[in-house]
C-alpha cells in the first residue's frame, strides 16, 4: 500500500483511526498486519481508567487470533458465568457459559480496563500502526467520491498536526466523533440508562471456580453490576433510569450510589466490610444510536456508532468484532474497490446485527415476567442453551441458536398474555422510565 510519507504540513497514510480503545486498536493491527500504512490517533494517554470490565467468551477465539491471549489472560480474573440476584427470589440464579450451545467457549475474564487497553494499543503498535498519544482529533473534511479525507488534530501541547488519508476510521467511542459531526446521532428511544459505579476492596466474593462470576443483583428503580477483578477490588456499578437521577437531590454521588446499595440487601451484605476506594463516578444517555455507519471512505466502529446497555458485558466484544469486520472491509475498499460496495453492505449487517441481537432481552430486563423466566431458566426447545450463547457473545457464526430464540420469545410473550395486568403496569412503567432527563449535573460529583 501507499508508504508513509510527509510534508512540511501534511502526512499521509491509508487509513487513520480515531480513538484507542478496543475498536480502534482492533481495526488498527489487523490492518497495519495486513500491509497497510495505519496512523491511530488517542486523545488521552494510556494506561487510562475505563469502565466496562467484564468480558465475554466470544472475545477469546480472538485473543488467539491477535496474538494478546497470554497477556490478557496474565491480568484476568477467570470468569466461569453470571449469577442473578432478585429481591423478589429466595435464592441466587447461577449461570456457567460451559452449558451454552457451543461447549468450546466455557469461560471469559475480567479485565481491569485501563491495563486490558494498553495491550492493545501496544498490539496496534507492534503490528506496525503508527500510534500517537495524547492526540485529539479536531476535524476532518473529507474530499468527497471517496477520495479520501483530511484530518487535523491537535497535540497535548497544543501543536497541530495533518492528515491525509484514504480512509477513515471512526473509534471514538462514547465521543461520538463523526456522528456528532453529521449530526446522525440519536437518542435510542427505546431505551435510556443512566450508570453510577465505583470501586471496592474487600467485597465478599464466591469462592472457588466461580469466584470471578459477574453478578446482576436487580432493585427497585434498576440493576447492579458485581464484577470481581484479580488484583482484589470489585467493581460495582447501578445501572438505572435517567428519571431516578433525579431523586438524588443534595445528596453527592457517593452518597447516593451508597443510599442505592442499601436498597438491595444481599449486595449490601457483601458489601459489609468493604472500603470504597476509588472516586465514584456516573455517565448517562448510555443509549444511542447513529443513522448510519460507514459512508465512501469512513467506518464508525463500536460504541462511536451505537450503545444501548452495559447489562451482559457486549460492549468490548462488539467493539472488537467491529474493528475485525472493519478491517476486512477496507482492506476490500482499498485493494479491490470494485467490491467495495458489497463489503460496505455487509460490515451494515454485521454492524446492525450486534445490538439487535442483544438489544431484545436488554430492552426487557428489568420487566419482572422476563426477571421470572431468567431466575427459573429451562431448556425446553434448547432455549437456555441459546440464551446463554447469546451471553457468551456467540451471535456472529454459525451455531444454529435462532429457532431457539425464537421460541424463548414466545415463551415470554405468553408470559404476558396469561399475567396481563403484571406485563400492562410493568409495560406503563418503563415507559414513564425511559424518559429523557437532560439535566447533566445529575452526573456531576
Amino acid at each position: 500500500m501507499t508508504p508513509a510519507s510527509e510534508t512540511s504540513t501534511v502526512s499521509t497514510c491509508d487509513v487513520l483511526v480515531i480513538g484507542g480503545g478496543p475498536a480502534g486498536s482492533t481495526v488498527s493491527a489487523f490492518l497495519a498486519e495486513q500491509g497497510h500504512q495505519v496512523v491511530l490517533l488517542e486523545k488521552a494517554h494510556h494506561p487510562r481508567f475505563h469502565i466496562g470490565e467484564s468480558l465475554l467468551p466470544a472475545n477469546l477465539p480472538l485473543f488467539e487470533r491477535m496474538g494478546i491471549a497470554d497477556e490478557v489472560k496474565a491480568i484476568g480474573m477467570y470468569k466461569a458465568g453470571a449469577e442473578f440476584v432478585s429481591p423478589h427470589h429466595r435464592w441466587t440464579q447461577r449461570i456457567e457459559f460451559a452449558e451454552a450451545w457451543d461447549k468450546s467457549m466455557p469461560h471469559a475474564y475480567q479485565v481491569p480496563r485501563a491495563a486490558f487497553d494498553h495491550i492493545l494499543i501496544k498490539n496496534a503498535a507492534r503490528k506496525g500502526a503508527t500510534v500517537h498519544e495524547g492526540c485529539k482529533v479536531i476535524g476532518v473534511e473529507f474530499q468527497g467520491d471517496g477520495e479520501g479525507a483530511t484530518v487535523t488534530a491537535r497535540n497535548d501541547d497544543g501543536v497541530e498536526r495533518q492528515w491525509a488519508a484514504r480512509f477513515v476510521v471512526d473509534a471514538s467511542g462514547r465521543d461520538t466523533f463523526l456522528a456528532n459531526r453529521f449530526k446522525i446521532k440519536e437518542r435510542n428511544p427505546r431505551h435510556n440508562s443512566s450508570a453510577v459505579y465505583g470501586h471496592f476492596r474487600n467485597a465478599v466474593r464466591n469462592e472457588g471456580a466461580i469466584e470471578g462470576n459477574i453478578a446482576v443483583h436487580w432493585f427497585e428503580q434498576g440493576w447492579f453490576w458485581f464484577i470481581p477483578l484479580a488484583d482484589g477490588i470489585t467493581s460495582i456499578g447501578m445501572v438505572t433510569w435517567p428519571h431516578h437521577m433525579k431523586s438524588r437531590g443534595q445528596r453527592s454521588l457517593e452518597q447516593f450510589f451508597l443510599d442505592n446499595i442499601a436498597q438491595s440487601p444481599k449486595l449490601q451484605e457483601r458489601l459489609t466490610h468493604a472500603q470504597l476506594v476509588s472516586k465514584v463516578e456516573a455517565t448517562g444517555n448510555f443509549s444511542y444510536i447513529s443513522k448510519r455507519c460507514h459512508g465512501a471512505n469512513y467506518l464508525m466502529l463500536g460504541d462511536a456508532y451505537a450503545f444501548i446497555d452495559p447489562v451482559f458485558s457486549s460492549g468490548v466484544w462488539l467493539a472488537m468484532h467491529s474493528g475485525l469486520v472493519g478491517a476486512q472491509t477496507i482492506d476490500t475498499c482499498l485493494r479491490q474497490p470494485q467490491q467495495a460496495q458489497a463489503a460496505l453492505k455487509r460490515f451494515d449487517r454485521v454492524m446492525r446485527h450486534g445490538p439487535r441481537a442483544f438489544s431484545w432481552i436488554i430492552y426487557r430486563m428489568t420487566n419482572p415476567i422476563m426477571r421470572d423466566l431468567l431466575m427459573t431458566p429451562r431448556n425446553d426447545f434448547r432455549v437456555k442453551e441459546a440464551l446463554l450463547s447469546v451471553l457468551a457473545g456467540d451471535i456472529f457464526g454459525k451455531t444454529p441458536i435462532w429457532p431457539s430464540l425464537f421460541a424463548f420469545k414466545a415463551i415470554y410473550y405468553a408470559g404476558n398474555f396469561v399475567q396481563p395486568f403484571r406485563a400492562y403496569t410493568a409495560w406503563k412503567r418503563r415507559r414513564h422510565n425511559i424518559r429523557a432527563v437532560e439535566d447533566t449535573a445529575l452526573y456531576n460529583a
